[in-house]
């Protein structure tokens, strides 16, 4: 993972989203990939911070590491309100979707607004949780990138007010070592690369690093890492992604690939090597393929 100064309002990948019907399948995979997960939290959100919450059709499971996360968002209530569109985004896009960490979600809002990338404003998320010392809520605010300009997935950044109830230290231990999300993989056509490597440098406000040929825009902590399609199989052999652009892949990062490795194939999920470590291809992650490289 990075640990680079970085100066821009959004400054880490916060967590990556997996959309599912059936979250109690969803984390039965995940446990068995080596993750500790959070219990069962439903979601309550609100259309502006200091508004009224309601009740909504999701509640998740995560993986917490610290810093970041990754969420099992499952549709757990069909005919309750969907006032984020997860029924449409769950239709929409094959691939993640990407929440990015902001320190200020305010400033963040108001930089993506004069950019023309972000019309809808703040919006604030509220979920109760356990901890030792009785509920908790959970407090964020968030701001969603407009669709138009993220045509490979949902993407918004989220400040969180209350990290100590997310990132609860009972949560932190996972057999598998994972420590955080490494990156984030967007593929695109290969005469598309500079186009979008232009628009997630105004998104993220980052510089781009040449990397073979990846396109990085690395973060305080973690990266979003830009692939031309013709070098897809280089780094994630054998795995074919169903459209393009897409966030078609999340990498973890593990303090022994060896430890990980073993746990996963003893649970007789099949492994494949990368340049970086190995991964977990998508039917057997979800949907989304899990590579895992050394922290």
């Amino acid at each position: 993972m990075n640990s680079l100064s970085h100066t821009g309002d959004i400054d880490h990948i916060d967590h990556t989203v997996l959309i599912t019907t059936d979250l109690t399948a969803a984390s039965a995979r995940y446990e068995a990939l080596g993750f500790t997960l959070s219990p069962v939290s439903p979601h309550h959100l609100a259309e502006r911070p200091g508004g009224p919450l309601l009740p909504t059709c999701t509640a998740n499971r995560c993986a917490y590491f610290g810093r970041s996360f990754i969420e099992l968002l499952g549709i757990v209530d069909p005919a309750a309100p969907d006032p984020w569109g997860v029924h449409r985004l769950r239709q929409a896009y094959r691939g993640l979707l990407m929440t990015l960490g902001s320190r200020d979600v305010q400033a963040t809002a108001e930089r993506l607004r004069a950019a023309g990338l972000a019309s809808t404003g703040v919006r604030a998320l509220e979920r109760e949780v356990g901890t030792p010392d009785g509920p908790r809520t959970v407090r964020a605010d968030s701001v969603r990138i407009d669709a138009p300009h993220t045509p490979e997935g949902a993407l918004q950044a989220t400040q969180h007010f209350t990290p100590q109830y997310v990132h609860q230290p009972r949560y932190l231990d996972h057999p598998n070592g994972a420590v955080g999300l490494h990156s984030v993989s967007l593929v695109v056509p290969d005469d598309e690369v500079d186009g979008h490597e232009e628009r997630y440098a105004r998104i993220l406000n980052a510089d781009v690093w040449i990397d073979g040929p990846r396109r990085v825009l690395p973060l305080r902590h973690g990266r979003v890492e830009i692939i031309p399609w013709s070098a897809l199989d280089d780094l994630l052999p054998g795995h074919a992604v169903p459209a393009l652009p897409l966030l078609a892949a999340h990498t973890v990062a593990v303090r022994d690939l060896a430890v990980a490795r073993k746990l996963i194939d003893h649970n007789m999920i099949p492994t494949r090597t990368t340049p970086d470590g190995f991964y977990v291809a998508a039917e057997d992650a979800c949907g989304v393929p899990l590579a895992f490289t050394r922290n």
